[in-house]
């Protein structure tokens, strides 16, 4: 069983919008929800997950963002709330960038954090 969120639990910018959909679209996913996600590990205690994937687990957070449908754990939910993600393109650093109020730290990778 689903439950949908009034309000997003993390916030997709118009670059990382852009660049899922380029992704789902180029792996022929185009149906699968964004699984967003924390689980233990990194340098500095979290670290983000992202993947497709085409089920919907109890408890699961959905909503929808410009045509993609995101899910998010209840306990994830708890370390992402209010989180932006964004898509940067460029030689040194690009990718999806987390800014996350909730992590108290972060490791000079960007990839893990403390809450």
């Amino acid at each position: 069983m689903e439950s949908t969120l009034n309000n997003q639990v993390v916030t997709l910018t118009a670059n990382a919008v852009k660049e899922v959909k380029r992704l789902m679209e180029a792996n022929g996913v185009a149906s699968a929800n964004l699984r967003i996600g924390v689980e233990g590990g990194g340098c500095a205690g979290f670290s983000y997950t992202m993947n497709f994937d085409s089920e919907v687990r109890e408890g699961d957070q959905v909503y929808e963002v410009e045509g993609v449908r995101i899910a998010v754990d209840v306990k994830s939910a708890l370390y992402l709330s209010g989180t932006t993600l964004d898509y940067v393109n460029s030689l040194t650093g690009g990718g999806f960038q987390f800014t996350n109020p909730q992590a108290k730290q972060s490791c000079g990778c960007g990839t893990s954090f403390s809450a």
